[in-house]
């Protein structure tokens, strides 16, 4: 996409004109503001996922060192239970494959809103030129 400077007469003309802002305008302003605001939610929540995926694999990889008959303890709700270290790591892939599924989901979500905010945008730029800021 290119961008391109507006020339002293067409920011003059721009600003002397004062559109009126409909109530449909006022819808797709306060859709793309909503939409921002989820898709600033789901990347935090992606974050911790991909943080959570990160020290689960970390983990793994500590328990592969250990003993195969050595009991570790794992954590299943509030309490720890002593596990063999085999059935520890299987704990742990399903875990992470759990984790893949749910960054996925956040993924495709985030991809959802924004091609709907880009849509806004070009709807809202179209509309009020550069008398709007939608960038976030």
């Amino acid at each position: 996409m290119q961008h391109r400077m507006l020339s002293k007469e067409e920011e003059a003309s721009a600003g002397a004109e004062d559109l009126e802002v409909r109530r449909e305008d006022q819808e797709k302003i306060n859709r793309f503001s909503s939409l921002h605001q989820k898709e600033t939610a789901i990347e935090e929540e992606l974050k911790a996922k991909l943080k959570e995926k990160e020290d689960l694999e970390e983990i793994s990889g500590e328990l592969e060192l250990v003993d195969e008959e050595e009991k570790v303890p794992y954590k299943v709700g509030d309490c720890f239970v002593s596990l063999p270290q085999p059935e520890v790591l299987e704990l742990l892939s399903t875990s992470t494959e759990e984790i893949d599924s749910d960054v996925d989901a956040l993924k495709g979500r985030l991809d959802t809103i924004h091609e709907e905010m880009a849509e806004l945008k070009k709807a809202l730029y179209g509309r009020f030129g550069r008398s709007i800021n939608l960038e976030t």
